[in-house]
């Protein structure tokens, strides 16, 4: 069994299944790292982290389509990775147009240190 420490951010809209979401962080010992954020210090696995957590809490929370949680983790290299296991970005951030700077080239989800 390994295990793995995760931060998931979360937003299930206003008719969401915040009460069985809330009852699965409780269950994970999860600590609040502020609006829709927490953080689990040891999450058990078997194989694939992402799959068997999205479908844990897949069978523990009724997630609609438009539901979106975010998982960021350390890889086994110890580099940071971060996925939707369900939806997706948004197409245009809440901030966006706020910055005074130019746009440069996105940077997609993939391992960092």
């Amino acid at each position: 069994m390994k295990k793995n420490y995760l931060w998931l951010s979360y937003d299930l809209g206003l008719k969401g299944d915040y009460q069985n979401l809330y009852a699965w962080l409780d269950n994970h010992n999860a600590k609040e790292c502020g609006d829709s954020i927490a953080f689990i210090e040891e999450y058990s696995y078997k194989n694939d982290f992402f799959i068997e957590i999205k479908q844990d809490i897949l069978k523990n929370v009724e997630i609609k389509k438009t539901d979106r949680i975010y998982i960021i983790t350390k890889n086994s290299e110890n580099f940071f990775q971060g996925r939707f296991i369900n939806g997706s970005r948004k197409n245009n951030a809440p901030w966006s147009g706020f910055g005074n700077t130019s746009k440069g080239e996105a940077i997609e989800d993939g391992d960092r240190k």
